[in-house]
């Protein structure tokens, strides 16, 4: 039933997409270091939201359509290091807070709407 309801397909897609983006944030300060690395980040959670959404694109079973986001490279600020590198620590902890308030707010409307559903059906 759950998996049905669109609202939680929403706020499982954006969970899913707020952690592949921290695993790419993790990546980047590991890398920051590397000469020639180049910062990494995935496209916005809306963008990739509303171009599956305006293709009308559904999975019929299992694996058909996987949701793999989409990464762009992205230079912070354009600043580029002498040796190539584009990571920036303070762009990356910035990026990392903004991945932490998207979770928590996914986390808030799948919590939020397991409270709606059991409250429509009488319990609390």
């Amino acid at each position: 039933m759950i998996q049905n309801m669109t609202i939680f397909q929403l706020a499982s897609g954006l969970t899913r997409h707020a952690s592949d983006r921290q695993a790419i944030v993790a990546e980047n300060i590991a890398n920051a270091d590397t000469p020639g690395f180049k910062a990494r980040d995935l496209v916005a959670f809306e963008d990739s939201f509303a171009a599956q959404s305006a293709l009308g694109l559904r999975g019929t079973r299992a694996g058909h359509i996987t949701n793999r986001n989409e990464t762009v490279f992205v230079s912070p600020f354009g600043v580029e290091s002498p040796n190539g590198n584009t990571v920036s620590l303070e762009a990356e902890m910035m990026r990392s807070s903004d991945i932490r308030q998207q979770h928590d707010m996914a986390i808030g409307i799948y919590q939020k709407s397991l409270q709606i559903m059991r409250t429509s059906m009488g319990r609390k």
